[in-house]
């Protein structure tokens, strides 16, 4: 999903090298890309996190003495929380160009992986063998970076009287295209049009929904009736409130921004909640990646110390977001995997 794809002008940072030994650097879990799909070379890399990482720490950053622009693209979810941090940063005084796009995952990486026109891609979900190909293909090494944990939201309007809770059956038959009525899924519910509101194809919250609710078969939403997809986060919100039969799902951030006007669902009796999301009691949480490669920060250390800088402050922000922090191992990971890129 995504809003209208926009850009931002922000002020950058510089920093200065001061940190502690790395370790050697390991593949990528296997969660992130299927060991099956790609060869073992063709791997998004991250440090694990071990004994090692646990207490990992990146050079401060120190503002005014880094210049030249900076280029991010990708997810929309990841978008509102690489936009607080680039606010941030400009506030303490950087005279570079921070550009971030916000056009989905699945766009992100053809920028990165294909055409090169990015330092960072911004994703709601880990990238795919065959992005990881393409990015090798152009010279390429991907190294991925894991900055939060991001709920998916199911919602309804608040003038919708009958649906508090689904199950994860439920939800599958709610967007799945042999299903048209809302009582076809409770006979309690009433006989009107299910109206479906999704993010578009493009988008990581579309992958990741169609992979955990509807068993990786696109199809059984793509051919729903009464389905409108979009990029832009508030065309969903605008078609869920139109109608009391409408539903619709997003990031968790964009129920919060909403909330006056939307109901969230609970999952199989689970509300989103930092407590459910933190012990993965509620099924629809996701990872939220930042993308880039050991060359590129070596090369371009205005973008080095931006990632620096959000892998620092990220658990600072990420709650006035909307988002849940990642892990203490996971974001020691990336900020090892920071330090390995470096040479540090």
């Amino acid at each position: 999903m995504r809003r209208n794809p926009i850009a931002i002008l922000v002020l950058v940072t510089a920093f200065a090298a001061a940190c502690s030994p790395a370790a050697v650097p390991t593949a990528v879990p296997p969660t992130a890309v299927p060991p099956t799909a790609v060869p073992p070379t063709a791997v998004a890399r991250t440090a694990l996190p071990t004994a090692a990482t646990a207490g990992s720490e990146l050079p401060p950053v120190d503002p005014l003495a880094v210049s030249g622009d900076i280029i991010t693209a990708g997810s929309s979810t990841v978008f509102p929380l690489s936009e607080r941090i680039a606010e941030r940063f400009r506030d303490e005084g950087y005279t570079g160009n921070v550009t971030i796009d916000s056009i989905g995952s699945g766009a992100g990486f053809e920028r990165f992986c294909k055409t090169g026109e990015t330092d960072i891609a911004n994703a709601s979900r880990a990238i795919k063998a065959s992005e990881v190909e393409s990015c090798l293909a152009i010279g390429r090494d991907p190294l991925e970076f894991r900055v939060g944990t991001d709920a998916l939201a199911v919602v309804v309007s608040k003038e919708n009287s009958f649906l508090t809770n689904v199950t994860m059956e439920q939800l599958a038959r709610i967007f799945s295209a042999d299903t048209v009525l809302w009582s076809d899924v409770n006979p309690s519910w009433p006989g009107q049009d299910i109206l479906r509101f999704s993010p578009g194809t493009d988008s990581g919250t579309f992958d990741y929904f169609v992979e955990v609710v509807l068993e990786k078969n696109k199809d059984r939403l793509l051919n729903a009736k009464n389905l409108q997809l979009s990029e832009d986060d508030n065309v969903l919100v605008q078609g869920v409130l139109g109608s009391p039969y409408a539903i619709g799902y997003f990031g968790f951030a964009y129920y919060q921004e909403n909330s006056g006007l939307l109901n969230v669902l609970s999952i199989d009796g689970i509300v989103p909640s930092a407590r459910t999301v933190d012990s993965a009691t509620y099924p629809l949480a996701r990872p939220l990646y930042l993308y880039s490669t050991a060359k590129i920060l070596q090369q371009k250390s205005q973008v080095a110390a931006f990632l620096n800088y959000y892998l620092t402050f990220v658990n600072a922000e990420i709650d006035e977001v909307g988002y849940f922090p990642t892990s203490p191992e996971s974001l020691n990971a990336s900020r090892q995997t920071w330090l390995e890129a470096m040479g540090q």
